[in-house]
């Protein structure tokens, strides 16, 4: 541990991977003025690791970390409730061929886009009726809600614009559908029923097609 100055508890400060300025305020032992000069000045050195504006961990902490595990963790801290969808699981299992490096997550809140040291973190809302499909994984002492593959494949087209469904589904978006089964088809077509989307329902009648 790098011993620094003014911190009345920098061994508990250092076990947190997330905190607030109120949090910071408690184990830096600093309010007011006193504090926001204290956190600035950590902030300067490189000490504290802003994630956004009054939300930080230490770099000790973070230099110890797994840091997809991490980020995935943060994905879904900075815009609660949220859990990670979209583009980043179906790379992540093989249904899209390109590598994505932001995080894309869903939230019941508004569209957000936040951008740090650890990366993007894009945000998309959806109606409150869909914020379902995910499961709850465990790294070590956090917890990180993901969406399963038929979720994510539906909260990408379900928020996608398209014009040519068949056209692309078939080719323009390059879903590898191999990878695709009949359990996952029958998970994507309960969250259409729950959409009562006609979008959707298009969608479904295409991808029929494709799952044996």
């Amino acid at each position: 541990m790098i011993s620094i100055s003014g911190i009345k508890y920098q061994k508990e400060l250092e076990t947190l991977p997330y905190f607030n300025k109120k949090q910071a305020g408690m184990l830096i032992g600093k309010k007011g003025k006193n504090l926001d000069k204290k956190l600035e000045q950590l902030v300067k050195i490189g000490y504290l690791l802003n994630f956004k504006k009054g939300a930080y961990t230490t770099i000790t902490f973070y230099e110890k970390s797994n840091k997809t595990e991490f980020a995935e963790y943060i994905a879904n801290t900075l815009r609660l409730p949220s859990y990670i969808s979209l583009e980043y699981v179906l790379s992540k299992e093989n249904l899209i061929p390109e590598a994505v490096y932001s995080i894309t997550s869903i939230t019941i809140k508004t569209s957000r886009t936040f951008n740090n040291f650890l990366g993007s973190f894009l945000y998309k809302n959806i109606k409150k009726d869909l914020f379902l499909g995910y499961q709850e994984k465990r790294r070590e002492d956090k917890k990180i809600y993901q969406a399963t593959k038929s979720k994510a494949l539906f909260d990408f087209l379900y928020l996608k614009k398209l014009v040519n469904v068949k056209q692309e589904l078939t080719n323009d978006l390059r879903i590898n559908w191999d990878n695709f089964t009949k359990t996952d088809l029958l998970e994507f077509k309960k969250y259409v029923k729950i959409s009562s989307s006609k979008k959707m329902e298009n969608i479904l009648e295409v991808i029929n097609s494709y799952v044996n």
